[in-house]
């Protein structure tokens, strides 16, 4: 068994995080409202410590619960687990049953634990999720070395004409080789933000997820651009198993650090100059497995360097040498439009603007706390007040402008609730 009893209600010594689960519908990702949610310690499912229930967006009150010190995850240990483990049972009207395992808590930082719930009439032949530890305190199979740089010019080698941000990858559940496992579609999104909540703490400096989070998407997005799985005769863009890839685990929370980063540069990946796909970053922990000879990142590496001021790209050259840079993708797919540029506020108008509002909305039809607004083309109060309740409900800050992030966390939410089921 995966998941152990993390933390009893009598232990002294804890600091606090918090949690926010947020709770779908399956099928067409609509919020399900008033669904009841039951959490408890992990290993001790009769220990319910809260009860509570969604709002229209789907979204409970954010929990203050206990983890352990902060100082555990800012310091490598095998000893002291860093964060608290919390399990949920999760019950609505006309949907099945869910209940999660394992969920991770750490100290100073909102956990975020996605929901999706199976309709009644669907057959759900699975409806528990069992959450693994962490890498940084688990031993998980040490990567297996590859070339940085892949081959194009093999016969059969298939290669993308540019580098493009895709809109879903197909992850294999399991190692290379392994049929039983299953593949799942994810959104890129999503995916990096999965991995990067398996792989690195929370708590670490902004400059040090920064470059971790870089390091993995261009890891990814090598996987991308040279097909490299599917050249081998494979179904899939890439695996869950860390000898091979990433550690991505199905079901499982993410944190709002690491949530806010990777929205803040996902059309981004690192190169080298006259090298035109994404440069395969591999990296390992640094304390139970050594790779510095390999000229990798090591992520405890990378988190003393952030705590002695480094930059980002300042961590990746220390690790990856000097010419490496940070680059920005052509294409980003499964948009309805891209970034205009600059900020959206009040006394904007054009079609930027009345797209804003027309998408607005749509969502507003899935989210009704969301005001709908005259589409004017015009950015008035109204407009405003629209943005800043979308950002209130999905975690921005509460600026009422348009800015990169939330420009692209509309074009996200405005996809998920105008199709229905795709890819399930």
């Amino acid at each position: 068994m995966y998941y152990r009893k993390a933390l009893c209600a009598q232990q002294e010594n804890v600091d606090q995080g918090t949690l926010q689960i947020t709770v779908h519908s399956k099928t067409d990702n609509r919020p399900v409202e008033n669904a009841l949610v039951r959490i408890s310690y992990t290993g001790d499912p009769n220990s319910v410590i809260e009860e509570v229930r969604t709002d229209s967006s789907g979204n409970t009150p954010v929990l203050q619960l206990k983890t352990p010190p902060l100082e555990y995850s800012l310091n490598a240990s095998e000893e002291a687990q860093p964060y608290a483990e919390y399990s949920m049972q999760i019950k609505a009207e006309d949907f099945h049953q869910e209940e999660i395992a394992g969920t991770e808590v750490l100290p100073a930082v909102l956990a975020k634990q996605p929901v999706l719930l199976n309709p009644r009439q669907d057959t759900v032949s699975e409806n528990r999720i069992v959450i693994p530890p962490h890498t940084l305190f688990y031993e998980y199979p040490p990567k297996i070395q590859e070339s940085e740089i892949k081959p194009v010019h093999e016969t059969g080698e298939i290669v993308l004409s540019k580098v493009v941000i895709p809109e879903y990858i197909v992850v294999h559940d399991g190692p290379v080789g392994d049929n039983s496992a299953s593949n799942y579609y994810v959104r890129y999104r999503d995916y990096i933000k999965n991995v990067a909540s398996s792989e690195i703490y929370a708590t670490w400096p902004d400059d040090t997820i920064r470059a971790n989070i870089l390091a993995i998407m261009s890891f990814t997005l090598n996987r991308v651009y040279t097909e490299w799985y599917r050249n081998k005769g494979k179904d899939y863009t890439i695996t869950s198993s860390t000898a091979y890839d990433h550690k991505w685990i199905r079901g499982r929370n993410i944190f709002d650090s690491i949530d806010r980063i990777v929205d803040e540069l996902f059309e981004n990946y690192l190169s080298r100059p006259n090298v035109r796909q994404p440069i395969l970053t591999q990296y390992c922990d640094g304390e139970r497995v050594q790779c510095r000879d390999r000229g990798w990142m090591t992520q405890w590496g990378s988190k003393r360097l952030g705590d002695q001021g480094y930059s980002a790209i300042e961590i990746l050259r220390y690790f990856y040498g000097n010419d490496m840079y940070i680059n920005v993708a052509e294409e980003v797919s499964g948009i309805p439009s891209s970034w205009p540029g600059y900020d959206l506020d009040i006394g904007a108008s054009g079609s930027k603007v009345l797209q804003l509002q027309e998408q607005l909305n749509a969502i507003s039809q899935a989210y009704p706390a969301l005001p709908k607004v005259n589409p004017d083309g015009i950015y008035g109060a109204q407009t405003q007040a629209s943005v800043r309740k979308f950002q209130n409900i999905f975690g921005l800050p509460e600026t009422g402008i348009v800015d990169y992030t939330t420009w692209y966390k509309i074009q996200e939410i405005y996809v998920g609730v105008t199709r229905i089921a795709e890819l399930q």
